[in-house]
């Protein structure tokens, strides 16, 4: 048995004169959660939908559980999915709606219950989906993805929706699966929480793999950051400019000066901001994250 769940090499999807996905190479060991991040637009819907066999790659070749993307047949029985939003009929229960699935899928019955509690809708099993809220949508999207007793799981955003306590039983069940030997290919807005949870990471820009590997190695490769905030944010510009002629890069979002450098950069800078009758509302130096290498690396929005 190979080690990797999920392995492609130079794998491209062309769309006319468009590369949405451009020659990516990646793998993703089994066993393990592995976070797919890049800016909307990046390749990660397309990625996900030639790993189901949904789509053709228009070159490259990619394996899934051992088995080649040309035939989804043969390993789809052993992979949950979750793409693009869970579709259900809404005059049904949550319920019902599961135990149609497992019928056509010949999946025990008995896995609905099962199902229904670990993701967190025991009481609202009974409930028509109609009246389902956002987030008990992508609940019991997540528990039919689980009906088979997946292998390997792929969620696309299984998180969107939900309050923040949601999101922490999403992140325990993930772990909890992982644990229990399932691969989990999960792309997220959220990279704090794929920070939290994961042991690799897959980075796309523009359709091309920016990174792919352990996220410990993807951190620690970074350069550490000054975040600056002033008090007349008109002299945010200003504090950038000081930094940059002393020779670090600047990035400015979210009315923060994002610098790197040291922390023994700071006293420095803040006494330059100071002779130059700049008032700091901020000075924190910060170890690279998740989010910050993201915006570091692909230059766009999560």
């Amino acid at each position: 048995m190979t080690t990797m769940a999920i392995e492609v090499h130079g794998l491209t999807k062309q769309y006319d004169n468009l590369a949405a996905v451009k020659t990516a190479s990646f793998s993703v060991p089994r066993g393990t959660i592995c976070g797919f991040v890049g800016p909307n637009g990046a390749g990660k819907t397309t990625t996900i939908r030639m790993l189901l066999g949904l789509i053709a790659p228009t070159s490259g070749t990619g394996t899934v559980l051992g088995h080649s993307i040309t035939e989804p047949e043969k390993y789809l029985a052993s992979v949950g999915a979750m793409i693009e939003g869970p579709a259900f009929y809404p005059a049904l229960t949550g319920v019902e709606n599961l135990k149609v699935l497992a019928t056509m899928g010949g999946i025990p019955i008995e896995r609905v219950s099962e199902l229904i509690d670990l993701v967190g809708l025991g009481g609202r099993g009974g409930d028509k989906y109609k009246t389902y809220s956002l987030g008990m949508k992508q609940r019991l999207g997540i528990a039919a993805a689980l009906l088979p007793n997946p292998e390997l799981l792929i969620l696309d955003e299984p998180t969107n929706g939900l309050d923040p306590e949601g999101i922490q039983e999403v992140r325990d069940l993930l772990k909890k699966l992982a644990s229990e030997g399932t691969t989990v290919f999960v792309s997220s807005h959220l990279l704090s929480e794929l920070e939290i949870i994961s042991q690799h990471i897959v980075m796309l820009r523009k359709g091309e793999v920016v990174f792919a590997g352990a996220i410990d190695e993807l951190l620690l490769n970074q350069k550490p950051t000054i975040i600056v905030r002033t008090v007349n944010e008109s002299d945010l510009e200003k504090v950038a400019a000081i930094a940059i002629a002393q020779g670090h890069h600047v990035t400015i979002r979210h009315g923060e000066a994002h610098i790197e450098g040291p922390h023994e950069y700071a006293p420095i800078l803040n006494k330059s901001a100071f002779d130059a009758g700049i008032v700091l509302a901020q000075l924190t130096p910060a170890l690279p994250n998740l989010e910050e290498t993201f915006f570091e690396m692909t230059g766009g929005q999560s």
